[in-house]
């Protein structure tokens, strides 16, 4: 067991891009755990989309032993965790796990929102903040602006802040000396009973759940019997240890000590990440603040564009939830694109990338319907229904009213940007609270309905802004407002794919762009398909397509007008008939493009 005050445990904050995985990279081989020949690029990121995107998915920690110039051999324990605003949950509990954090900042661009997001995380659990400017060797490089923006916007000192090139290597042996000699030990008693923090976990085909724990109080052993305060699960300690980025085994891990342990857990569900862990038979009395179980906040429907791939999408399915507990999923039908699940996702980038994980890992085709959030109807008689699905909206005499999920967003923008920020804002419904200018940079704080942000408005406010501008939000709470279920029939059928829920106000307009979108791309038939919007039995917006001709009086040439006439009729009633039994092809491109929205 270390001795406490040799102890140092630390995460690394930063906005997406900032180089917090290059930095983490240079400390590993300063500290020389790994040998030039075992080196690459991001070497705590595991999967291929963090690699290929450069960000971090999934927190990892890895122990340093660093040989100070006092002489002494530290023990740092360093977290990475993910830097996007979906997984602020397991960055809160990584900060909660350590006594500091190293706050990363690019020296050309300077503070942006999830910088901002994460050093007020990091506050709230009192850690002792350490800033750095990273990429100080690059030209447009600005030290002296970038270390007053981090006093103005955020309030710490940074007078002291460190300037590396993580990428060249340049100082970063500065950042190891500033970790030992500024951020503090942990405190802890080992002769108390255990008391651990869960902060994160993951499946091995192997060893069952991999368990990431930081040992608060106590001493946990192999072979102990411990318990799960939130889930009341009983698990056999079979093996501990610590990651050198290897794994290591030891024999128990001591207070303020960062470590792994397996015990034959099967699933990943049943390890909650901000658990406490304790000794079944001595537990500790109060299990540590701040757990919470992950909610989904955006709800889609995933279907196989082939049929038969059905099951394989299940199977998928089901093996992805073992490394993944927040990403949740149930079985549904619908009437244009057969069966398919339901499901459950931490924001938008998690969306994205269990999509792409499911394309990639398991070669599967995927369509994905137009992501909606979890509305509450109150009802006539005084219940209160979750709805996740816009297809299930019961009838709208029985709801009394709708709330919906508000967020509170923060936006960093250059100035030359704002006003068509604010625009985008104000388009969406959003009530501004706060404007304030740092140095030529205006930061607004917005309140937005969240299902005006989760389809494409990351997106907008990329381009409106040329790629400057960062967002960041936090859930804040539910709100009545007008809501209507907006239906789309092609050919008098409600295709329940391309139903949505939106405000009163926005319902037309959204309806008219539907229909005309899907003119486009649904193909002529052999007879007229009217394409409409509807709030419940009114219809609201409507295009028709009109129908594949056949000239059926060529043959008349000359002859008296009637024989015209009578091939005419006939033709049309055969149209008609055709209309009543015809199906009409949707075409799968056209769910994807139709849900995809114009500025307007």
């Amino acid at each position: 067991m270390t001795d406490t005050s040799l102890i140092r445990n630390f995460s690394i904050i930063a906005h997406i891009d900032h180089g917090k995985s290059t930095l983490s990279d240079r400390l590993i081989q300063l500290c020389g755990n790994v040998t030039n020949r075992e080196m690459k690029e991001q070497i705590l990121d595991s999967m291929d989309i963090e690699r290929e995107r450069g960000i971090t998915i999934k927190a990892q920690t890895v122990r340093l032993d660093y040989k100070h110039t006092d002489g002494k051999i530290y023990q740092l324990n360093l977290m990475d965790t993910p830097g996007h605003v979906d997984f602020a949950y397991e960055v809160s509990r990584s900060l909660a796990a350590c006594e500091g954090a190293v706050l990363v900042v690019d020296a050309s661009q300077g503070v942006e929102a999830q910088t901002l997001a994460n050093v007020y995380q990091a506050l709230d659990n009192n850690l002792e903040i350490l800033p750095v400017l990273n990429k100080v060797d690059l030209p447009s490089a600005d030290e002296d602006r970038v270390k007053q923006q981090i006093e103005d916007v955020i309030g710490i000192d940074a007078s002291e802040a460190v300037g590396v090139s993580a990428k060249t290597g340049l100082n970063v042996q500065a950042v190891l000396e500033a970790i030992v000699e500024k951020l503090p030990p942990p405190s802890g008693d080992a002769s108390k009973p255990l008391k651990a923090m869960l902060v994160d976990s993951w499946y091995d085909a192997y060893l069952g759940v991999v368990v990431l724990v930081r040992i608060i109080d106590g001493v946990l052993k192999r072979g102990q019997k411990v318990m799960m305060m939130a889930t009341d699960g009983h698990y056999q300690v079979e093996r501990v240890g610590i990651f050198r980025p290897k794994q290591e085994m030891l024999s128990e891990l001591g207070p303020g000590e960062v470590g792994f342990f397996t015990a034959a857990i099967k699933e990943v569900a049943d390890t909650r990440v901000g658990d406490t862990v304790t000794d079944e038979k001595n537990p500790t009395p109060n299990p540590l603040p701040g757990f919470k179980p992950a909610q989904p906040v955006v709800f889609c429907g995933l279907f196989p564009v082939d049929a038969a791939d059905f099951e394989d999408l299940r199977d998928a399915m089901g093996r992805l939830r073992l490394n993944d507990a927040s990403f949740s999923f149930e079985a549904e039908s619908s009437a244009a694109l057969g069966f398919g699940f339901r499901c459950g996702f931490l924001g938008l980038l998690h969306l994205e990338i269990i999509t792409e994980r499911l394309e990639r890992e398991f070669n599967l085709d995927l369509i994905t319907t137009a992501p909606s959030v979890i509305y509450h109807l109150h009802m006539i008689d005084g219940s209160v229904i979750e709805l996740h699905n816009p297809a299930d909206m019961p009838d709208t005499v029985r709801i009394d009213h709708i709330e919906e999920p508000w967020i509170e967003a923060t936006i960093l923008v250059p100035d030359e940007y704002l006003g068509s920020v604010l625009k985008l804002c104000q388009d969406r419904r959003g009530r501004q609270k706060q404007l304030t200018y740092v140095g030529n940079r205006a930061m607004l704080i917005y309140d937005l309905p969240l299902n005006e942000v989760v389809f494409d408005f990351y997106d907008r406010l990329k381009s409106v802004s040329r790629g400057y501008a960062s967002f960041d939000y936090k859930i804040k709470g539910y709100e009545e407002n007008e809501l209507v279920k907006l239906t789309i029939l092609v050919n008098d059928e409600p295709v329940d794919a391309l139903s949505m829920i939106v405000h009163r106000t926005r319902a037309e307009n959204r309806g008219r762009s539907m229909c005309e979108k899907l003119k486009e791309l649904i193909r002529p038939h052999l007879f007229k398909i009217p394409i409409q919007a509807a709030i419940g039995g009114k219809v609201i917006a409507r295009e028709t397509i009109s129908a594949l001709r056949k000239d059926v009086i060529a043959k008349c040439y000359g002859g008296d007008i009637t024989r015209k006439r009578k091939l005419l009729d006939k033709q049309k009633a055969g149209k008609k008939k055709m209309r009543e039994f015809g199906k009409v092809e949707i075409p799968q491109e056209a769910f994807i493009a139709a849900l995809k929205m114009d500025e307007n």
